[in-house]
């Protein structure tokens, strides 16, 4: 039976021993859950040997839900644990001094999705760094990543470091939180007291869940567009669809497991994607389908589009599954079906104003320009990719738990 860090942390006196006398923080979202549902704040605050002295809420918030990018959440109270809850999404996204005054020890119990445009990693980052700077500890209560151990797409390059890119990490890479707070701190150099409890009967490569524990754990949304552990699989790829003027499903009942834009042909897409590269359509099923979104793109309009279905274990294959070539491909084929339209949008994405959001997500102009080059094939995408892909096997181990 898995047990996920904090279940550990309460159900194991011995490891918060070294808690003992000294203030401690939380670190959490509302999947920050127990195995039976309680938030991991009202169970810590429960517990006569933590003294809890303050929250902290990363995108999102700590307890409530904001539902979409750049929608702050503001420094309140926990009037119930009468304690301070200090936001990373709001008026800034590292803590002040101010801050990490309230604590000595911060705990960070974040369910991540194991792709790295998603933000808790680099709040974990910038949490590291400034327990670093002011002398405080941080430890890490892990959590599964729901992709297992897969990797795909290439590293960060140097330059694009931006909120959703906290390093050179490829988009989905295969680490725990708690393994990737081990690799910041010797990519970083910091000087910190850092400790991760880990996962103990995690299985990540086992079937069904292949990394999420499907039929032992509840799935809570670690995001307001993050329902299931299908979106999860899709998300290194689908991301992608929020550079564009594209739909990525925000404002229907599945999010960013399909997308879609009101002069897309399904079909027509279809058969260009499998006459470009049907080797990278593989480990899963591709429905064409209609949606008509009730907010975000294309609010209120039919779109044609794919939906990516993962769901079923007759159908999914994690080995052969790789959501961001599929994506990709998905990109290239409506530049070709389409070469007028405008693909890439240049609106303001994570607090960033300048550079453009597919560039952003994908850490690199690359991508697109592999999409915009009429002569640039399939071939050529992988040419470049997978010797970072190789790389990134490499590099990981070291900080596997």
């Amino acid at each position: 039976m898995i047990r996920f860090g904090l279940d550990r942390l309460l159900a194991e006196p011995d490891l918060r021993r070294p808690l003992a006398g000294r203030r401690v923080a939380l670190l959490a979202h509302p999947a920050s859950v127990t195995r039976e549902l309680v938030h991991a704040a009202d169970a810590l605050a429960a517990l006569p040997d933590v003294r809890l002295t303050a929250l902290f809420g990363p995108q999102h918030g700590a307890r409530g839900d904001k539902q979409d990018n750049m929608v702050e959440s503001p420094d309140e109270f926990d009037a119930r644990l009468g304690i301070p809850v200090f936001s990373l999404y709001g008026a800034v996204r590292r803590p002040t001094p101010a801050m990490m005054d309230t604590f000595d020890v911060l705990l960070v119990d974040l369910q991540d999705l194991g792709c790295r445009v998603y933000t808790y990693l680099t709040t974990l980052r910038y949490v590291l760094e400034a327990a670093a700077a002011h002398g405080k500890s941080v430890w890490v209560l892990d959590r599964p990543n729901p992709l297992g151990r897969g990797i795909e797409g290439g590293l960060l390059q140097p330059g694009w470091e931006s909120f959703v890119g906290a390093g050179s990490l490829p988009m989905r890479h295969g680490l725990t939180l708690g393994e990737a707070g081990r690799w910041f701190i010797a990519t970083l150099g910091l000087d910190v007291d850092y400790h991760a409890v880990s996962l103990t009967g995690w299985e990540p490569d086992a079937a069904p869940g292949y990394g999420w524990p499907l039929g032992q754990r509840t799935w809570i949304n670690p995001s307001p567009n993050a329902p299931t552990p299908w979106m999860a699989r899709c998300y290194p790829g689908t991301v992608l669809i929020e550079g564009t003027t594209l739909s990525e499903g925000r404002g229907t009942t599945r999010p960013l497991e399909g997308f879609g834009a009101p002069w897309i042909d399904p079909w027509r897409l279809l058969a260009a994607m499998e006459s470009l590269a049907p080797q990278w359509l593989t480990g899963c099923r591709l429905r064409p389908f209609f949606f008509e979104p009730t907010f975000h793109k294309h609010a209120g309009e039919r779109c044609g589009g794919i939906m990516i279905h993962v769901e079923d274990p007759a159908h999914y294959d994690p080995r052969r599954f790789r959501p961001w070539r599929l994506v990709a491909l998905a990109l290239k084929a409506l530049r070709r079906l389409h070469p007028d339209r405008p693909l890439w949008h240049a609106n303001p994405y994570e607090y960033e104003y300048e550079r453009l959001a597919i560039d952003l997500i994908d850490g690199g102009p690359r991508l697109r320009q592999w999409v915009e080059d009429e002569a640039a094939a399939p071939a050529d995408l992988d040419a470049m990719i997978e010797p970072e892909e190789r790389a990134w096997a490499e590099i990981r181990a070291p900080f596997l738990l």
